[in-house]
């Protein structure tokens, strides 16, 4: 039997999906045309057998091809959903190749067609990388930006396109962290994050996979069905059954999967076998019994007389220990290729290792067809597969049983007769196990169908029975697994990305969900790269359509969003946020934009909110908002006098103003809430962080709001809220208009020139300096005088514009038909009652200090006026102080002669 040759495709799956080890090595792959290495046909029907391994009978049947489907797929022709591809290259190396080891492993450095990361570059990277305090952190800090790019160039596209993305970003990553680790060592924290980017790759290799055939699957319900044709072949019931059961074709993925992750690790242990014997099989063995022919005598040590496979066992004999040595080593190594999937590659190396024998036992699991029997054909065509595979499952059952072979022997045997207890006796990893247990699984399913179509073998029947009757679910698989006696499986069951690999298998998005909300729970903070790996699959799922719990997406969503505003990735985050519902999505990025405080950020930040469909005019108007409402003092009447400084959280509240300054079209909203800011400053005295905020307004701001109003062509007034905005950032520019005019009168007012002290009479000269500098007195006090008067009338003039303001008075709504803001209206009123008569005094203050005292006088009749009705905001206290010092004029009045109301006395 020339097992060199196959006629039939390697798995689509491990080509175009899984492996990456094929694609890198496809520049050795295939033989060249002078080295008679056959070549094999490309053609082959729908959902062929496969010569690979015995539970990958239909790798092609199990791979969905991308459908025609607009909104989750590449847009152009249909694709048939089960193709055929190049067979592995691999597969096509004849066994009699006799450099067969540098055709099957290919060495690190030359088995990359881009020579991979051991150019000059990437050794200068990985150079550069160990200089920083955490190298794996520093080299992987680019996937971030990388998946969003990724994100945004695929979010119209195919989603499968977008994972294989996510894939070769990772892989990229996993390849320049391993050069970095070779150097730094395996314990390095870049070990750990290399790890982690390696499950990563690893969990987006088999959630394309999964979900490509259950899209698919999902899609083509219509014309798909379960009617099953009769047949007389082995292949075309198993085709049938893969075509139909939705179930097997994935288990197989899986089963495909983890042998292409053993695939990509299968150069580890390649260079060991160099030891191995070129022709001879036993070749110590076969030494010593020539010499014993030769000398006549006997063996110290008790050896097996004869060489045939079976001899040891049915001598109960040993080889020479060299030998047993290597068949130890050989057994491990083949075995090691069964897991990764590469069967005929185990032929191969047992044929060069001289044990053609065990090279044939491999071969017998293929379904038996015969195509003469359908084809109608006058030609006859080769027969595939082996007729008496039932006989050959039976006996490596036996052998698999056989508890005096080598384990690594009977875990080979077992594998392909579906026996799973020796299989686990050698599985060290979770991996393993789950390879064990599926593949088991899978040759079950098609023995069932078989026995069930009425082709079963008689020889199979007589196998055990808890394995014809037993009953596999995936989810029993890993039932099983979670009652494994290994600890190093039970550990690697509670691992972050296996269980998140264990519910892309099941399917089970519920109980994923469940686990990312105990994960986010958790004391222990996610490794920020699972948490992009968590987030980037939740978005893969929504892009399908699939029902998921929105608050666990919300969580995670944040969870993601926090991590970015924390390690800076400021361009990162309107993207993910606007994956989020509105009123989160503005609450989020308001939240981010408080952190913001470098002022030449802040228009980019707005910028990428706008890109990303962000409201950005409710997020600015909730960060001023968040920020304004932080001070929890209340807004009541104080009777505090002494003019406030401005803290640093002050100064926050004056330059938070500055989000709504950027965008014209929010200048409306701007001025509302400056206005708030300074509504509250007012009320606790801070007149100058009042004034801060003022002069951030730009002046045109109510024309702007005007003009835009107009703009939208309308004739009728704008919205109240507007036109009650506006009125009142006049109010409170009067206000602080009539501030700064009694500043600037009782500075100049305290600074009246000094007269100076008249010397004693003496010399001529320093009379004639005293009358000069009287003069000089005389004159200065005259300019102050009138600098005082000018300064007076200005006070006067100003804080009358406030008492008695237009149109209602001062901070009174113009309009009544706004919305209802009861605590802006409560803030108005209090500071009516803290001003108003503040200013008052102010103003008895300015007017009884330049002696004006029937103007002072006069003042009383304006707050006691019906028309403005400003006593109704003093109260009892403060009128009778108001009175109070209307009595000091009254009396000022009489002194000169006056009435008490400053009329002249009547005779």
């Amino acid at each position: 039997m020339d097992w060199g040759q196959s006629e039939l495709l390697s798995p689509v799956v491990r080509d175009d999906e899984v492996t990456i080890a094929a694609r890198r090595r496809k520049k050795v792959a295939f033989p060249s045309p002078g080295s008679g290495s056959p070549v094999v046909s490309t053609v082959t029907p729908a959902r062929s057998l496969l010569r690979n391994t015995p539970a990958s009978l239909f790798r092609q049947a199990v791979t969905p091809r991308v459908p025609d489907v607009s909104s989750i797929l590449a847009p152009g022709g249909r694709t048939p959903r089960y193709t055929h591809t190049p067979r592995n290259a691999l597969s096509s190396l004849n066994l009699d190749d006799s450099d067969w080891t540098n055709s099957m492993y290919i060495s690190p450095v030359s088995g990359f067609e881009n020579t991979s990361f051991f150019t000059d570059d990437i050794a200068n990277l990985s150079s550069a990388l160990l200089k920083e305090d955490d190298p794996g952190e520093a080299a992987a800090a680019s996937l971030f930006p990388e998946f969003l790019g990724s994100f945004l160039k695929h979010s119209s596209s195919a989603v499968f396109d977008l994972l294989e993305d996510y894939q070769a970003l990772c892989q990229d990553k996993v390849d320049v962290l391993q050069s970095v680790v070779l150097r730094a060592g395996q314990n390095s924290k870049t070990a750990g994050v290399r790890w982690l980017l390696q499950q990563e790759s690893c969990s987006w290799r088999l959630i394309t996979s999964l979900y490509r055939d259950r899209v698919q699957l999902a899609m083509e319900d219509d014309i798909m069905t379960d009617m099953v044709i009769p047949s007389e072949s082995e292949k075309v019931v198993v085709e049938q059954l893969f075509q139909r059961d939705a179930v097997i074709r994935q288990s197989q993925l899986v089963v495909d999967w983890l042998e292409s992750i053993a695939k990509d690790q299968i150069g580890d242990f390649s260079d060991n076998i160099e030891y191995y014997a070129k022709n001879v099989c036993w070749e110590n063995t076969l030494h010593a019994l020539k010499l014993r022919r030769k000398s006549g005598t006997a063996f110290t040590v008790p050896l097996v007389t004869e060489l045939d496979p079976d001899a040891p066992l049915r001598q109960q004999r040993p080889l020479a220990d060299l030998d047993r040595e290597d068949d130890a080593r050989l057994l491990k190594n083949l075995f090691t290729l069964i897991r990764a999937g590469m069967t005929e590659e185990a032929q191969r190396l047992c044929k060069r290792c001289g044990q053609a024998w065990r090279a044939a036992t491999l071969e017998g699991w293929k379904l038996y067809h015969d195509p003469n029997m359908t084809s109608g054909s006058k030609e006859l065509q080769p027969v595939e597969g082996n007729p008496h595979r039932g006989i050959w499952k039976a006996c490596c059952w036996r052998m698999a049983e056989e508890e005096q072979l080598h384990r690594y022997e009977r875990a080979i045997y077992a594998s392909l007769s579906g026996n799973l207890k020796p299989i686990l006796a050698v599985c060290e990893s979770w991996e393993d196990c789950v390879w064990a247990y599926f593949r088991v699984m899978v040759d079950s399913l098609v023995e069932k169908e078989l026995m069930s179509s009425g082709m079963a073998h008689q020889e199979v029947e007589t196998l055990p029975r808890e394995y014809l009757e037993a009953n596999w679910t995936m989810e029993k698989v890993f039932e099983e697994l979670q009652a494994s006696e290994s600890k190093r499986v039970l550990e690697e069951t509670k691992e972050h990305y296996h269980v998140i690999q264990k519910y892309a298998i099941l399917g089970d998005l519920d109980g994923l969900l469940e686990e990312f909300s105990d994960w986010l729970t958790a004391s222990k903070p996610l490794p920020s790269h699972l948490l992009r790996f968590m987030t980037h699959l939740l978005l893969f799922f929504r892009s399908l359509g699939l029902a998921l719990k929105e608050e666990v997406c919300v969580d995670v969503l944040k969870a993601y969003v926090s991590l970015l505003i924390r390690d800076q990735q400021t361009d990162l985050v309107a993207s993910y946020v606007s994956q989020l519902p509105a009123e989160v999505a503005t609450a989020q990025y308001a939240a981010f934009l408080e952190t913001v405080n470098q002022p030449e950020l802040r228009p980019r930040c707005l910028q990428l909110a706008t890109d990303a469909g962000l409201d950005v005019a409710a997020i600015t108007k909730l960060v001023v908002e968040t920020v304004r409402e932080k001070d929890d003092t209340e807004f009541t009447h104080h009777n505090q006098t002494l003019e406030m400084g401005t803290t640093k959280e002050d100064q926050r509240k004056i330059n938070v103003i500055d989000w709504l300054l950027f965008d014209p079209a929010h200048r409306a909203e701007a001025l509302k809430q400056s206005n708030a800011i300074m509504r509250k400053f007012l009320a606790l005295q801070k007149h100058d962080a009042a004034k801060a905020v003022f002069s951030k307004v730009p002046e045109d701001s109510m024309k702007e709001i005007y003009c835009q109003w107009a703009g939208l062509c309308q004739t009728t007034p704008p919205p109240a809220e507007d036109e009650n905005g506006i009125r009142e950032h006049l109010c409170i520019r009067a206000y602080l208009e009539a501030h700064e005019a009694f500043t600037d009168w009782f500075s100049h007012s305290s600074s009246a020139p000094q007269k100076p002290a008249p010397a004693p009479e003496a010399k001529f000269t320093e009379r004639v300096a005293n009358e000069m500098r009287e003069k000089e007195y005389q004159t200065s006090l005259s300019s102050w005088s009138s600098r005082l008067d000018v300064l007076t009338e200005d006070v006067k003039e100003r804080i009358y514009n406030v008492l008695l303001f237009v149109d209602g008075g001062w901070m009174v709504d113009n309009r009544q038909d706004s919305e209802q803001d009861s605590e802006r209206s409560h803030q108005m009123a209090a500071l009516r009652s803290l001003c108003l008569p503040r200013l008052s005094f102010l103003l008895l203050s300015v007017l009884q200090n330049s002696s004006r005292h029937q103007e002072a006088l006069r003042l009383a009749d304006i707050i006691s006026s019906d028309q403005h009705r400003l006593y109704q905001v003093f109260s009892k206290e403060e009128l009778r102080r108001f009175l109070h010092k209307l009595r000091e004029s009254s009396l000022s009045l009489l002194d000169r002669g006056l009435d008490p109301l400053g009329y002249e006395l009547q005779p």
